[in-house]
């Protein structure tokens, strides 16, 4: 019996609507694994844009020591302002990528500041008195005899200070070291110390006032907010700086202390007065010497300023064949200089006037020209006019300003080829410039003199 039109129909319709509905549901399936697809593609391709990035920005940093290498290969001794100057260091172009040197501006802590870092006008913490570390900004007793007992190979306790006993009953034990800080963070294993203490609010350590470090308890660190940086002693304090008991040519010093150097001694007079003048100045000088320092030296045999310059380079009182944590005199800041023995901060500010109004600053000499006999003699034995280690901050940005790295690093350059001693990524640190910096390159734009000059 053949089936009615109108009940065809109704199947026809049934089935037609049955396969739109399932082709409806297939591309809408298609149309969300498209999508999924697609998605997934954005992702990796933006995942590979910024490896590629953050590769790029590791490339900068290594090419970034290079330079450095080769602006400290090209400079001399007596050229270490010139060498820490800040326009060589910043925002240096490689390709489209940039990079900076970054120090703290321990002067102004509103504008960043660029350059080396002269290891040598620092503390050194490893040969530092007990009477030197307590003058450092923030230092406390406890923590300054806890130095001294961290790196010294006794285990007598200092008043305040710690060994083993103190160590072994934290909760996570250790021994005191006792022997020399190899890292300046090292000192937070030290009892007493403290992020606090050491980086005081500059947490990121870009040497000035950031938002988050004038909020008070918003955000971390916690601080103040009083408008103004309070740093720690980190820039103040080094483990790196040491030079060779030797002559800017590299010959041995003559000790002056060493009575069978005598003759030599006056042959090395002779060469700058007449024979005259040499047996005078030796008819001022014990059979049997003691002299503090060279300064020490100088105002005991009278000699006139231009005859001691000429020669203090070539003497010393130590048989040491080196001298490690002497303090350049040339490139202390005005912490750093107070943390002298005797000097007060007057003594400090006469310094800092003197060495920005001289250039002639190749001989500790210069220093008698400011200080009184009894000063002179008291930093006699603890200061320098050289630099053989320099730090750099070295921060890294990408082209289209999608990665960056950061990187502390120590340059050594007493075997006359620089060389790396020390190197740690500050990239957890956070981005420490300018913002507009990264959001310039991100647009696919380069950097103007105007937000360089920002920044």
């Amino acid at each position: 019996m053949k089936e009615p039109k109108d009940r065809q129909f109704e199947r026809s319709y049934q089935v037609n609507g049955t396969v739109l509905i399932v082709t409806i549901w297939v591309v809408l399936v298609l149309a969300g694994l498209a999508l999924v697809f697609a998605r997934s593609m954005r992702v990796a391709a933006i995942v590979a844009a910024n490896h590629v990035a953050s590769l790029e920005a590791e490339c900068i940093a290594g090419g970034a020591s290079e330079y450095i290498i080769a602006q400290l290969t090209t400079g001399t001794e007596d050229q270490t302002t010139t060498l820490m100057d800040s326009e060589p260091y910043k925002a240096i172009q490689v390709g489209q990528s940039y990079f900076w040197v970054l120090r703290s501006n321990l002067e102004d802590d509103e504008e960043f500041d660029y350059g080396l870092t002269d290891e040598a006008g620092k503390i050194n913490l490893n040969s530092a008195s007990l009477e030197m570390l307590l003058r450092l900004p923030g230092m406390t007793t406890e923590l300054a005899a806890s130095i001294i007992d961290w790196r010294d190979e006794d285990s007598e306790i200092l008043a305040g200070g710690a060994e083993n006993e103190y160590y072994l009953l934290q909760p996570e034990p250790y021994n005191c070291k006792n022997s020399a800080f190899e890292t300046v963070d090292e000192i937070l294993l030290v009892k007493g110390a403290s992020e606090e203490l050491l980086y005081g609010e500059d947490t990121n350590l870009n040497g000035i006032l950031d938002d988050h470090e004038n909020d008070a308890d918003n955000s971390d660190p916690p601080d103040n907010r009083n408008g103004r940086l309070e740093p720690g002693f980190y820039d103040y304090v080094t483990v790196y700086s040491v030079e060779a008991n030797v002559d800017s040519k590299g010959n041995q010093r003559l000790n002056i202390n060493d009575p069978a150097a005598r003759g030599q001694l006056e042959s090395v007079l002779q060469e700058v007065v007449t024979e005259e003048r040499s047996l005078e100045i030796m008819s001022l000088i014990p059979t049997r010497p003691s002299f503090d320092n060279v300064l020490d030296f100088y105002f005991r045999t009278a000699l006139t300023f231009e005859e001691f310059a000429q020669i203090a380079d070539r003497l010393t009182t130590s048989d040491e064949d080196t001298l490690p944590g002497l303090v350049s005199v040339n490139t202390a800041s005005k912490e750093v200089l107070l943390c002298l023995p005797g000097l007060e901060e007057k003594d400090a500010d006469a310094m800092l006037s003197y060495r920005d109004g001289n250039e002639q600053l190749n001989s500790i000499a210069w220093v008698t020209k400011v200080l009184d006999q009894e000063k002179a003699t008291a930093i006699g034995s603890y200061i320098t006019v050289r630099s053989f280690q320099y730090s750099a901050d070295i921060v890294c940005l990408s082209g289209n300003g999608r990665a960056y790295k950061r990187y502390k690093a120590v340059f050594d350059t007493q075997d006359g080829a620089p060389r790396i001693v020390y190197w740690k990524s500050l990239t957890h640190s956070g981005w420490p410039l300018g913002r507009e910096i990264v959001a310039t390159l991100r647009k696919g734009q380069t950097l103007t003199k105007a937000i360089i000059g920002m920044n």
